[in-house]
């Protein structure tokens, strides 16, 4: 397998967390958003979408994180990152496609630039814009998390909503969210962020992470 990426990307880190859980072995190929390679033809036409991330597996370029974590799902079965039961599934897919389709879709890179050029607002109002949008989100997601009475995760071990939410959690970091009224939340982060395969696909250690120490 090949993962094409960018360290920072949240769908990429996605896709780190997601291989890791699931002891895949892959080949990380760095893909550099600030200077819009995902948009050349030489990548555009192996993903249309122009985006990140794209894996090489099994013969076939494929993109769109979300369908790439159920692919992997069913491909890989061990360590599955979506319950056996029904309704567990449900309530991990409800969490997970909430952040995904209704924070990603507002606070990704192309809006951000957008609205910074054309439109012109300056680096402070696209902050107070990004931490709107996760207001709008994470204060219902913590809120059910509170009606389940989840624990370290939502469910008994981490999987695809612990896949999705950790690397929104550290983009919201980045823009100074407040998460103290989000306990469940926060607990969450902590017990994933104790575990060697999300320390391993933290944005801070990729090798394209320009702030990344090589001599470590």
């Amino acid at each position: 397998m090949r993962l094409h990426g960018y360290f920072r990307s949240s769908t990429s880190y996605r896709l780190r967390i997601a291989l890791n859980l699931k002891g895949l072995d892959y080949d990380y190929v760095p893909v550099n958003l600030v200077t819009s390679e995902q948009k050349s033809a030489a990548f555009t036409s192996r993903n249309p979408f122009g985006s990140v991330p794209l894996l090489e597996a099994d013969g076939r370029d494929r993109a769109q994180s979300m369908a790439l974590l159920e692919w992997l799902d069913e491909a890989y079965p061990k360590s599955p990152l979506l319950p056996a039961d029904i309704e567990d599934r449900y309530t991990v897919r409800e969490l997970a496609y909430a952040i995904a389709t209704e924070i990603h879709a507002p606070n990704n890179l192309p809006v951000l630039r957008y609205l910074a050029d054309p439109l012109g607002h300056s680096q402070e109002e696209i902050a107070v814009w990004y931490r709107h949008w996760l207001a709008r989100t994470l204060g219902p997601v913590e809120a059910r998390l509170a009606q389940l009475g989840s624990g370290d995760f939502v469910l008994n071990a981490p999987g695809m909503f612990e896949v999705v939410l950790l690397p929104q959690v550290y983009n919201a970091r980045r823009f100074d969210f407040d998460f103290s009224p989000m306990p469940h939340i926060e607990r969450i982060e902590a017990a994933c962020l104790a575990l060697e395969p999300f320390q391993r696909a933290h944005p801070d250690i990729q090798p394209d992470n320009p702030e990344k120490d090589q001599t470590a």
